[in-house]
């Protein structure tokens, strides 16, 4: 929506929803009703125009404005920097790779692999096109779940340089 018109967009929101729980209910769907919140995503201008709504009426509902949201594993923010689900994946990692670190002199290096690669790494790959231009301290995060994975497969010390490694 323009920031000079918030007021016009928001009404159309509210109409074209309507409309689509209408063509819902006319096809025998419902909407979700556990979802009770809405997500405003945009550039600092456009969430400053915003700012003062604490609600927005979507399908004849009003529904509270979050500051993140978890869609389909991933977690988004108002400004998609995804800082939340870097945050969210690495302390996933952090338990798993424990777990992993305790167990490894008991594993061959073909079946380290493995186990790091089915519950360290691919929560890392997963959505991770949708990262793409994220801010570089937020795939830094990635990157250092990355390194750290490799370290315990390789059962090199915490601070070996890790690119020869990957």
């Amino acid at each position: 929506m323009r920031v000079d018109n918030t007021a016009a967009g928001l009404s159309i929101l509210a109409a074209f929803t309507t409309d689509v729980k209408q063509w819902y209910m006319q096809n025998g769907l419902q909407l979700n009703p556990d979802k009770p919140e809405a997500l405003f995503m945009g550039t600092a201008k456009q969430l400053k125009a915003v700012s003062f709504l604490k609600t927005v009426s979507v399908a004849d509902v009003d529904l509270p404005l979050a500051d993140s949201m978890r869609v389909l594993g991933v977690t988004l923010d108002r400004r998609l920097t995804f800082d939340n689900h870097a945050s969210a994946v690495a302390r996933t990692w952090n338990y798993r790779a424990c777990a992993i670190h305790h167990i490894r002199h008991l594993l061959t290096l073909d079946l380290a692999q493995t186990l790091t690669r089915s519950t360290i790494l691919s929560r890392i790959d997963y959505c991770n096109s949708v990262q793409h231009g994220a801010p570089s301290n937020t795939i830094q995060k990635l990157q250092r779940v990355q390194n750290n994975a490799a370290r315990i497969v390789l059962q090199a010390p915490r601070r070996s340089d890790v690119n020869s490694m990957l």
